[in-house]
């Protein structure tokens, strides 16, 4: 371009410089001659420059530069045409030139050929045209054409007929086309005809002509016939017009149809908003008018749309290319909402995959009715395989969209292809080409179903097969893919069109009717309507249905019950309904309160759990969303689990379980389905079948164990995050009871192989999988009891021998089998300290039994069987039923029966072997290598407390388990020890359990206490139970060799008071628990206290303690926490209901304990003598720490007691232990008496002097680690405790702090003052040894919970509090319960026997409280009481000591022997001889020294029942002889002095009273 401008250029400024003379123009020509030949258009670019100056030099008034351009143009003829230049220069200067004759001439030529050109008609004249010729071309048209007549012959004849009528070429072809109009069936005809006719018209004259027709029928009611749409489709599809040229003569324009889609929508809309709206009755009327009015606007009918009726004609012939490109002109679904159009496009989807669906789709037995293809060659090719489905077919149905609901039959047929391609596509026997094209294909089918076989289903009206022919392919798609489509189908579909939308407000509409009117009474036909709603659109009306439950949840059953007509299909919409309404972001879980779950999420799960249980519905997708939420540390959609196993597979979970129940379920799977729980759950059997199968096929068995089991820490340390402790601890019940739940199932419904093939082993569960070792060994327990039974039945069959001992010896070889590998795989569960004290095969067996193994519920089946007994007589009376269903049910009852008869003797002898076992295994069990007391306390730490808690028969069993070590004589085991700590300080355990954990720690406490009180009731059972038993024995050796001694087993008398001691201690916790104000503690006290009724309180001031608190509870949170409220009241109801059963302490436990023990316990302070300082070291500091009236008490008594005993010591042989290593004795000696000095240097003593001494001490040195734990505990309770009693005066502070601080010196003095006042101690002795001896007790029972070793003093396991039998005024009475009201320690001493409580209190204790009391005034009156008190006694021991004197001498020489035997017995086990104070201890009672001394001589001699009952009597007619004369002046004295000194605390008072007393 730029060189053609540089060339013109160039050659203008040549030509110009000849114009101005400057060049001469014959030079400039041969130039320009020369440059002609450069270009092919150089001529026609010189022509153009002689334009230009042609112009130029025109307009120029010098004649010279005209002359000169003239005759350069003459110089360039010869190679510039003429031609060229008449076209470019003006007529005067071609006249100048020569070129032409005359310019004006040749202007009129020109116009006169434009005119002729331009303007001029082409048309005959009309009136030449012949009407002949017409007629006669119709006459050749419509011939018979069926000969050998073809187009080109007529052809010719209408060329002649044109030219012999002059007939306009133009209304021939309009004649032709009218003709073919009329005789369609003639295409091969016409078609060529015109095509050949078209080469002699101009190519737009064909469209113009039709163009024309379609113009004519444009009239407001004009309809254009079907006739003329056919012609312009074939004309169309042969190519003889051009879509375009056509598509703008047809009308309506595209915007109107634009217009038309709009405004439809927006109507769908208002539908929808008036379903939805409250209309009132006026308003509806006035409504119904306006709708009148606008239907009569509309009657007047548009213009037919004439771009449809081409369309429908394109598809009718098979032009499928040409009618997409219409489709595609309009809106999506424009088109096909036209039914005409949707049903010829269906029709060609027939023919075109008509060959595909007759090779694979038609059901076997089908005739079905073919379809013939269509005539025309130029329709689309049939489907011969599912690769040509892809090319058009598909392409078809998505133009189709929902219409496809106007041909159901084509639905199937596309469907069944569908399944075909489906079963094709999952084998896998093709290559890896292949399998892409298939995978392809599959996502078209997808598509395919998404946008056009839902859609139209939810079109279709209520047709049941089809959803059934649907279910049929998409059963075969993983439910990820359906669950997909449905929720495409509920949250996008419905608003992608008009019609949809006017469906769905319908459904919603339909729906909101029927479920008002659902009841249980008219659950059928409600559920047809139901059923017949959701054939076509389930997933609205479920979605609704949802919405209803999760408000009303009283719905859940008729619902459920109303839902069994619906299709398979159906069924799988509502699972992923009911997940999506679980999965709801916008709905919280917690209720407002945040303390418990929503109740439209508890709706939910129950309904999930009803409807998954009675229909068929597939569980994957739902068990795969609780997975997801557990993996995402979500606990709440556990309920949803739990319902679903608890309805399908019959195993309820629940705390509130009966003891019947219970029991029932520690039996065979029969009497658990009978009598195990609450509703009878039958025909569980498939619906738990498909829960399995479920699990399996998908994996999510164990996966959920696990999630679960990590969990439960997951709720705590994760979810809880801010959440209320309360809901923590729901959730983490919830967590807990799904777990054993779940884990229930498993264990019961998968095989052998299916369990072990899934669940690892136990290491790999705790070490890899973080799995806490309770549910770990929890989900273990029924791979082992499977193994074993299966490793059993194998040993059977290769031996026949058929001899109990055989079968037991088979059995103990596959438990040692299956068990090895497990002992091993324990080891690494937990430190190697550990096994010093259990073996790992001890915890194996405890954590891999149950209570199946452990015992036969013999009444269990007894029961059920009696029921059944007593239906089976129903059947029988019963005159309606009808013969045939009387012999059913009998014959089913009789069947159970049998069942439950053969399952009771197969446990009974499960149960047999299996104890032969444990016989075999127990003396390997507790290996002690530390001491006994750390064996029970690995036992409780890591067995019994961790099981306890896991679930209500884990309780029951560990109960059992005890009882059944405790049986089994377990080497190492001390039962008392086991017991005593389960019962000593349950404040800690009660406190950190969730509210089902404290339910399941009463349900344990409870079996403890009914063993407990089983041996308590009475001495038979006591004897033969526990009697030669080494848990009984009171003596714990280092060595693990339990004598079979008599004298070192507790004996019946103290096992009652020890008994009573743990009654107390519960009564301490429960108060303590009850009195700190949080809600964990009163909860879970209340809850325990409920389930431990039946056992305790049975001692009736305990049981009013208790009583007490309860109700203040009752009064404080009855506003505040109304659960607790209601907890208390139903506690408090039961425990008034209990209150005839409770007995006074003085029937629950005697006062004084018989007299043998006594030499017991002389005899054992020998070698017990290391362990002694222990005990009494621990109630020093025990007593330092105690609350202010129990320092009041208990130190009176602690110091007494250690002055007692450390003389008792030193009178009683000194003998050495097993060693032989008598220093220790000296030591321990020395730490006596340096106790008696020292204040709290002395728990120090003991921590550095004990722990070298023996073996035994060595042991107490174990202990001594754990004992500061252990005490820090105690610590921690006691200064609670303190909270506990009503609030102190300042001077009882001031006081209590004093005799903390009281330096230890005192008791020295105290000691003298004994020896001193001879007489007192004497008069005393008869009352004090019992006292002496329970605080003996009281210390070494505290001892014996801290973690001693040893339990020295037989009666150490005593009632803290002392009694006594005389009996006090009711004023008095009175009195003494506001005194107890605020602690449990003095609420254990019951009204009637205080009196002498105090009496001797004050005789024995005056001495050392002295120090203590405040006031100088209280001194002096105490003094002088005590100088009178000497007097007195003085004068009464002369008697005294005669009667004693008398009733001694019968005693005396038996005694003394049995004394000897019992020291020559000790002396022979420990090897070492007695020192010379040993005669001292067998003199008779004149030894001068003080009354404790006396009582120690006293204990070592009674060896009888009838002495300690002698010493009673005495007692009881000493006290009421000495106290009877004065009580009534003492109780008036003592009222007074109490309202003085109301201040100084209740401690003072009781001393001023017993002196009193005394007086």
């Amino acid at each position: 371009m730029n060189f053609r401008a540089d060339i013109q250029q160039a050659l203008y400024e040549l030509a110009y410089h000849v114009v101005r003379g400057n060049l001469k123009h014959d030079q400039a020509a041969n130039v320009l001659s020369d440059v002609i030949e450069f270009r092919e258009d150089m001529p026609s670019i010189l022509a153009d420059v002689f334009c230009i100056l042609d112009i130029e030099t025109g307009c120029l008034e010098e004649k010279s530069k005209r002359d000169h351009f003239t005759q350069l143009v003459l110089a360039c003829l010869y190679f510039v045409s003429d031609t060229v230049l008449k076209e470019r220069l003006d007529p005067e200067t071609l006249e100048s030139l020569g070129l032409i004759k005359q310019s004006q001439q040749f202007n009129q030529k020109s116009v006169k050929i434009k005119t002729k050109l331009f303007y001029k008609q082409q048309k005959f004249n009309l009136l030449r045209e012949e009407n002949e010729g017409y007629a006669k071309l119709i006459a050749e048209l419509g011939q018979d054409l069926s000969g050998n007549i073809t187009s080109d012959l007529i052809l010719e004849n209408i060329k002649s007929l044109i030219g012999c009528f002059n007939l306009d070429p133009n209304r021939v072809l309009d004649i032709i086309l009218e003709v073919y109009e009329c005789r369609p069936e003639y295409d091969d005809f016409f078609v060529p005809l015109i095509e050949s006719y078209m080469y002699m018209c101009e190519p737009q004259t064909l469209c113009h002509i039709l163009g024309f027709k379609f113009k004519f029928y444009q009239e407001p009611n004009g309809e254009t016939p079907c006739s003329l749409y056919r012609v312009a489709a074939v004309l169309l599809q042969h190519n003889l017009i051009d879509l375009e040229d056509l598509y703008v003569h047809l009308l309506p324009v595209d915007n109107a149809i634009l217009e038309e889609h709009k405004r439809e929508i927006v109507e769908a809309k208002q539908i929808v908003r008036k379903l939805t709206m409250v209309v009132l009755s006026s308003e509806k009327t006035e409504e119904k008018e306006k709708e009148k009015e606008k239907e009569e606007e509309k009657t007047e009918k548009p213009p037919d749309n004439q771009k449809l009726g081409l369309l429908e004609a394109l598809l009718k012939i098979g032009d499928w290319q040409h009618a997409q490109s219409i489709m595609d002109q309009m809106p999506p679904f424009y088109a096909t909402s036209h039914k005409s159009i949707a049903i010829a496009l269906c029709r060609l989807v027939h023919v075109t995959i008509e060959p595909l669906y007759r090779r694979v789709g038609v059901p076997k037995g089908a005739k079905g009715s073919p379809i013939s293809s269509l005539p025309n060659k130029r329709a689309p090719k049939q489907a011969e395989s599912f690769e040509d489905l892809r090319k058009e077919v598909f392409n078809m149905l998505c133009y189709l969209g929902p219409h496809l609901s106007h041909d159901p039959i084509l639905f199937a047929k596309v469907v069944r292809l569908g399944k075909a391609f489906m079963k094709e596509f999952q084998s896998d026997g093709s290559k890896q080409e292949e399998k892409e094209k298939m995978e392809i294909l599959f996502s078209c089918l997808l598509s395919i179903t998404d946008q056009v076989l839902l859609p139209s289903l939810s079109l279709m009206d209520c047709n049941a097969c089809m959803s059934e022919e649907l279910w049929g392919m998409f059963k075969t798609f993983p439910y990820q893919y359906r669950y997909r489509l449905y929720g495409q189908w509920k949250n996008e579909t419905y608003n992608s069109h008009p019609l949809l939308v006017k469906v769905k407000a319908q459904t919603i509409d339909r729906a909101k009717y029927i479920m008002k009117r659902l009841t249980k009474e008219n659950v059928k036909p409600s559920g047809r309507q139901i059923g017949k709603l959701s054939h076509s659109n389930p997933t609205i009306l479920f979605d609704y249905i949802l919405s209803q439950i999760q408000k009303y949840d009283n719905l859940i059953t008729p619902v459920v019950d109303s839902l069994k007509y619906l299709t398979s299909l159906n069924y799988d919409v509502l699972a992923y309904c009911i997940i999506e309404a679980l999965a709801n972001p916008e709905k919280e879980r917690m209720k407002h309160d945040d303390t418990t779950i929503s109740s439209w999420l508890q709706s939910l799960a129950s309904f999930c759990g009803a409807v998954f249980r009675k229909y068929p519905i597939e569980l994957a997708g739902l068990l795969q969303y609780v997975a997801n939420q557990l993996k995402a540390g979500k606990s709440f959609d556990l309920l949803i689990l739990k319902e679903v196993v608890q309805k399908m597979a019959g195993i309820e979970i629940t705390e509130e379980m009966t003891m019947e129940q219970l029991e029932a379920m520690t039996g065979g799977e029969q009497l658990k389905a009978e009598g195990g729980y609450f509703g009878q759950i039958r025909n569980t059997k498939k619906s738990s079948q498909r829960l399995k199968d479920a699990l399996l096929d998908h994996d999510l068995a164990l996966p959920l164990c696990l999630l679960m089991a990590q969990q439960r820490n997951g709720v705590i340390f994760q979810e809880g995050g801010e959440k209320h402790l309360k809901l923590v601890g729901k959730l983490y019940d919830q967590c807990h009871d799904t777990l054993v739940q779940f884990g229930g199932f498993l264990a019961s419904n998968l095989s052998t192989e299916d369990y072990i093939k899934r669940v690892p082993s136990i290491d790999v569960l705790c070490n890899e999988f973080h799995t806490p070792h309770d549910a770990a060994f929890f989900l273990s327990r029924p791979m082992y009891a499977h193994h074993i039974s299966s490793k059993y039945d194998e040993l059977k069959k290769a031996e026949k021998g058929n001899k109990q001992q055989h079968k037991v010896h088979k059995y103990i070889t596959s438990c040692e089998i299956v068990m090895a590998p497990v002992h091993d795989a324990v080891i690494s569960l937990h430190l190697p300290k550990v096994w010093d004290d259990i073996s790992p095969q001890f915890y194996a067996t405890f954590w891999s039994l149950t209570m199946y193994d452990l015992a036969v519920p013999h009444n269990s089946y007894e029961r059920e069987v009696n029921k059944l007994k007593v239906q089976m007589k129903a059947i029988d009376d019963n005159q309606e039923m009808p013969p045939n269903k009387k012999k059913k049910e009998k014959e089913r009852c009789t069947a159970l029966q049998d069942k439950l008869l053969e399952e009771e003797k197969k446990q009974l002898e499960h149960v047999q072997r299996v104890l032969q076992r444990l016989k075999l295994e127990k003396d390997s069990w507790l290996l002690a290598k530390s001491t006994k007391n750390e064996t029970i306390t690995k036992f409780l730490q890591l067995c019994i407390f961790p099981r306890c808690i896991f679930s209500a028969i884990d309780a029951v069993y560990c109960a059992h388990f005890v009882e059944l070590v405790h049986q089994q004589k377990t080497p190492n085991f001390s039962t008392l020890l086991c017991y005593d700590r389960v019962f000593s300080d349950i404040i800690y355990t009660v406190a950190s359990c969730t509210e089902n954990e404290a339910s399941r720690y009463g349900r344990f406490l409870c079996c403890m206490l009914e063993t407990v009180t089983r041996w308590h009731s009475d001495r038979v059972i006591y004897e033969k139970e526990c009697g030669n038993y080494p848990g009984f024995l009171t003596i714990l050796r280092a060595t693990g060799f339990d004598g079979g001694n008599k004298a070192d087993q507790l004996d019946y008398e103290n096992f009652r008071h020890v008994v009573h001691k743990w009654h107390y201690k519960l009564t301490k916790a429960s108060v303590h628990c009850l009195e700190t104000g949080e809600y964990t503690h009163i909860r879970n006290i209340l809850i325990v206290l409920t389930k431990i009724l039946p056992w305790y309180p049975k001692v009736l001031n305990l049981g009013q303690a208790l009583e007490r608190r309860v109700h203040k509870i009752c009064q404080e949170e009855k506003e505040k926490r109304p659960d607790l409220y209601a907890l208390a009241m139903g506690y408090s109801g039961q425990l008034k209901s209990r209150k005839p059963y409770m007995v006074p302490e003085n029937e629950f436990h005697h006062k004084d304990p018989p007299a043998r023990n006594a030499v017991a316990a002389t005899v054992q302070n020998g070698p017990g003598g290391a362990g002694l300082p222990a005990s009494l070291a621990i109630n020093t500091a025990k007593l330092e720490e105690s609350t202010a009236e129990e320092t009041d008490k208990l130190k009176e008594k602690s110091q007494g007691a250690m002055k007692i005993i450390s003389k008792a010591v030193n009178t009683t042989p000194k003998v050495t232990t097993s060693n032989g290593n008598s220093a220790s004795n000296s030591k321990v000696i020395k730490e006596k008496e340096d106790k008696e000095k020292g204040g709290k240097e002395k728990d120090k003593e003991k921590k550095e002097k004990t722990p070298a001494a023996t073996p035994e001490a060595k042991a107490l040195g174990k202990d001594g680690k754990d004992k500061p734990k252990e005490e820090r505990a105690i610590k921690d309770d006691k200064a609670r405790d303190t909270k506990e009693k009503t609030p102190k005066s300042d001077k009882e502070k001031e006081k209590i702090k004093k005799e903390e601080k009281t330096p230890k010196d005192e008791k020295s003095k105290t000691v003298v003052i004994n020896i001193e006042s001879k007489s007192a101690a004497e008069k005393e002795r008869e009352k004090e040894p019992s006292r002496e001896r329970d605080v003996a007790k009281d210390m070494k029972s505290k001892e014996n919970i801290k973690g001693g070793e040893k339990m020295p003093v037989v009666g150490s396991l005593k009632s803290p509090v002392p009694r006594s039998e005389t009996s006090e005024s009711e004023r008095e009475q009175k009195r003494r319960k506001v005194d107890t009201h605020s602690s449990p320690s003095h609420s254990s001493t019951v009204k009637d026997n205080l009196s002498e409580l105090k009496d001797s209190s004050a005789k024995h204790y005056i001495n050392h409280t002295t120090p203590t009391l405040s006031k100088s005034k209280e001194r002096e009156v105490d003094k002088k009481d005590l100088d009178k008190s000497r007097e007195r006694s003085r004068e009464r021991e002369k008697k005294d000591e005669k009667d004693r004197k008398d009733r001694k001498r019968d005693h005396s020489n038996s005694d003394r022997e049995v004394q000897q035997d019992s020291t020559k017995r000790r002396k022979e086990e420990n090897g070492t001889t007695g020192s010379s104070k040993h005669s001292k201890s067998e003199s008779p009672s004149d030894s001068p020294r003080s009354n404790e001394k006396e009582k120690e001589k006293n204990k070592s001699k009674s060896s009888g029942k009838e002495k300690g009952d002698s010493i009673k009597a005495e007692k009881m007619e000493k006290s009421s002889s000495g106290s009877k004369k004065e009580s009534r002046h003492d109780k008036e004295k003592t009222e007074k002095k109490e309202k003085r000194d109301s201040t100084g605390g209740k401690e003072e008072k009781k001393h001023h009273k017993s002196s009193d007393k005394h007086r």
